[in-house]
Order: C-alpha cells, then structure tokens, then sequence
C-alpha cells in the first residue's frame, strides 16, 4: 500500500514537471505554435482586405431663393404705386391710344402691399394712359449715350440706342426697346466763344485751333485766313453752327 502511494506521488512531481516545462517553452517563443499563432497575425495586419466606399447622398435643399424683383418693390406701400416690374397685369390693347383706361393687376409671389385703409391687398387696379412703351414722352425712359457718332453734320446723325422705361411708368408692350436718338453730347466748348474768336482772330487761325481742328487752323494762320475769304466763310459757317468742335459734340 505505502509502494502504490510512493509511486502515485512520484506520478503527480513528473506531470507538475511537464506541465512547467511546456508552459516555459511556449512563453519563450520557441516551438510551432507561436509561428502558427504569430502569421495570421501579422497577416491580419498587412492585409486589412478590400475597402469599401460609400456615397453620401446629400438630401434636397429647400429654395429660399429670393426673386429679384422683390429688390424693387417696398414693403407694405400702396399696391397701386409698386413699379412694373412687382405686379402683374391683364393687359387691353382695345384701348383708344391717348384715352385713360384700368387695367386688373395683381401683386407678384413675396410682395406685399397696401390699400388706402392700410389693408394688405392682392388684386387691384392701375389708372394710365393707353399708349406703348415706346411712344412714351423722354421724361419717361433711360437711353444708353454714345459719345461715337457726329453731332455736326448735315444732316443731323442719330444713333441707335436701348431704352428702358422708369420703374414707376406703366405701359403697353415691351418696356426695354431700341430706339434712334439724336447725338447731343458735349465736349465743352462753348458757340459764343467759337464766334468770338471767328470774328476777331479768325484770320490766324484762332477758331479752328479753338475747336480742335489743328489742320485747318495752320492751314489758315499760313494764309492769312485764305487772305480773308477763309475767315468770312467759317463766320458764316460757326455762325449757323455747322462747323463745330473736332470730337463731334455739341456747343454748349
């Protein structure tokens, strides 16, 4: 009984041995299991695998735009003093020309307006003359100028121009259209002193260097004013204005 004992004894020390001795093995790194454990490690690592990328769609955003016109139209003023360009009319083109006629307008999207009672208002009606943009009085449009065409030339030279009809105008048809305008821009020069100087140092020239034109006044200072033919002619001709500053505006 005490041999079974020994024996069993010595069979417990050798498996506490073993035991140790594998467990020391492992954790010093040697054997296969650490290269086995160690490589889909590692793999793992370098090897994240395929990617995956995802499109982010944004969600529709609300317009809040403000339109344009709304710049032009005050705020809770009287609807029938909003310019053209905030209402929106039922145009008569029945009308007698000349004759006062109404027409049925209403207030544009984001516009708001008043009555005579101070009472916000969509649909109202504009007194005006039936007549088209274009047969507007000057006092009622803006033209573009051009500083490119002869004011001194006979006849007199007109130029096309773009024409829009003020805010507060209300017409028929188109408010932006062409029309042909006299050229009357001026560069400063003044008749009566082109006049003056005709009559009194025309015969050197003076006039003509006056208005700019330095050809003709050498041409007359060299020739003692075309021995006073020249000079009698050009104080007709400044006289009358039909000869004028060399950049083709108009005398003051």
């Amino acid at each position: 009984m005490a041999a079974v004992v020994v024996s069993l004894l010595g069979v417990r020390r050798l498996c506490r041995v073993l035991l140790f001795l594998s467990q020391f093995y492992i954790l010093s790194g040697g054997g296969s299991l650490n290269l086995d454990l160690s490589q889909p490690l590692a793999q793992s690592i370098k090897d994240p695998g395929p990617t995956r990328t995802f499109t982010v769609v944004p969600r529709a955003a609300e317009s809040t735009d403000i339109p344009p016109y709304v710049m032009k139209c005050p705020s809770n003023g009287l609807c029938s003093r909003l310019p053209a360009d905030c209402v929106e009319c039922k145009t008569n083109f029945s009308c007698v020309y000349g004759k006062p006629v109404t027409f049925d307008c209403t207030v544009k999207p984001s516009v708001t307006c008043v009555d005579q009672d101070f009472k916000s208002q969509k649909n109202f009606v504009i007194n005006m003359t039936c007549r088209f943009c274009w047969q507007l009085p000057e006092t009622d449009y803006e033209c573009s100028n051009s500083t490119s065409c002869m004011t001194v030339s006979c006849p007199r030279q007109r130029y096309t121009a773009n024409c829009t009809v003020r805010d507060h105008i209300h017409c028929l048809g188109n408010r932006t259209f062409p029309k042909m305008l006299y050229c009357n821009w001026t560069g400063g020069y003044k008749w009566s002193t082109a006049l003056a100087l005709s009559i009194t140092l025309g015969g050197f020239g003076a006039d003509r260097f006056y208005l700019g034109q330095w050809r003709e006044g050498l041409g007359k200072l060299f020739s003692f004013g075309g021995l006073g033919i020249w000079t009698l002619i050009d104080v007709l001709l400044i006289g009358v204005g039909y000869v004028g500053p060399a950049d083709g505006s108009l005398y003051i």
